[in-house]
């Protein structure tokens, strides 16, 4: 680990192909004039310009790191956390755009609840900023996660300063000591899930996550990943399947599989009726291709049960809440089965 704690933070963001993002992204931070912090911008082998875009019109103002190949968000992400030096290091997609005092106002949140070591930000739709996106994530029992109050109008019950489950991967803050007491992000990940993974893993090892409603961001949903796809249910549902192998008590992980075709029946039921992620889906690709995609997520999935135990075992030995802490956070957590069937 780099860094030396020599500046407050370290803003971290992962760019594929997304030249068309990165201009209002990086305006939206520059334009806070804040000198405490460093922005790096670790570009996945991006092949529509983004790498020279940045050079010419940012060069001076950002660490550039350009990878010669995709690594996805969580092999992207590590590159930029081993290359920084802030003492909190924000996770920050490149589809979003920040609020005009948004560093303050973190700052002021952190302040207040300095121990934690995780922070959710108020992340808003950006094209319609009275509805949430994101304020930290909520958890159904087979490991899927969801943002917490996604697609509700803003109002009283967001603009509480309280204890979460874990930050939105679009936004997230870290202590830098996290990532030096319970390892990097899961590289085998790629892409969606690693957040959850990594807010449980820190969770298991003793630390909180605070939502702090006065830091206010704007989220272009989809933007950067692209909208709801069978390639998103293959990493979605594959990601999930070892997130519960490493992290799960044993007696949840041979329950899991019920609870997850329970949640199942109700996406089927969307698939059909068109309702929720998956009748989106259905507006662009057919049903065998939902199901050739979960199919393969769960063929994928077996195939590492075997390292996905190892890293288990690996983390009980130094984890720090007892299987029946774990399911009490699940509970005090816990998601719906609609809200996580019918909400992408």
């Amino acid at each position: 680990m780099k860094g030396t704690g020599t500046l407050f933070l370290s803003v971290v963001i992962v760019n594929w192909n997304g030249r068309h993002l990165l201009k209002e992204c990086l305006d939206s931070i520059l334009a806070q004039g804040d000198e405490d912090l460093e922005v790096i911008v670790v570009d996945n082998g991006s092949r529509d310009g983004s790498p020279d875009f940045l050079k010419s019109h940012y060069a001076r103002k950002i660490l550039l790191i350009e990878l010669a190949t995709n690594e996805g968000w969580s092999g992207g992400n590590n590159k930029g956390i081993e290359s920084s030096h802030g003492e909190y290091v924000l996770l920050l997609n490149n589809d979003v755009c920040l609020g005009s005092d948004f560093f303050r106002r973190l700052r002021e949140g952190i302040s207040m609840h300095p121990g934690a070591g995780m922070y959710a930000t108020k992340i808003l739709n950006y094209h319609d900023r009275s509805v949430i996106d994101n304020t930290g994530h909520v958890i159904f029992w087979d490991g899927t996660a969801r943002g917490r109050g996604r697609r509700r109008k803003d109002g009283p019950e967001f603009g509480k300063e309280e204890e979460v489950l874990c930050p939105s991967g679009a936004a997230g803050v870290y202590k830098r000591e996290i990532f030096e007491n319970v390892g990097p992000i899961d590289d085998d990940y790629f892409t969606y899930g690693e957040d959850t993974e990594l807010g449980l893993r820190a969770r298991q090892a003793g630390y909180r996550c605070y939502y702090l409603p006065s830091a206010v961001l704007y989220h272009k949903y989809s933007a950067s990943g692209g909208p709801f796809t069978p390639r998103k249910i293959y990493y979605v549902e594959r990601n999930r399947v070892w997130t519960v192998i490493k992290l799960f008590p044993w007696y949840l992980v041979a329950v899991s599989p019920v609870m997850t075709m329970a949640r199942y029946v109700f996406g089927l039921y969307g698939l059909v009726s068109g309702k929720g992620a998956l009748g989106k889906l259905r507006e662009s690709y057919s049903s065998r291709e939902a199901i050739g995609s979960l199919v393969r997520a769960y063929a994928d999935a077996l195939r590492k049960v075997r390292v996905m135990w190892r890293k288990r075992r690996s983390l009980r030995e130094t984890s720090k809440l007892s299987d029946g802490d774990f399911v009490r956070m699940l509970y005090r957590f816990s998601a719906g089965i609609r809200e996580v069937s019918y909400n992408d």
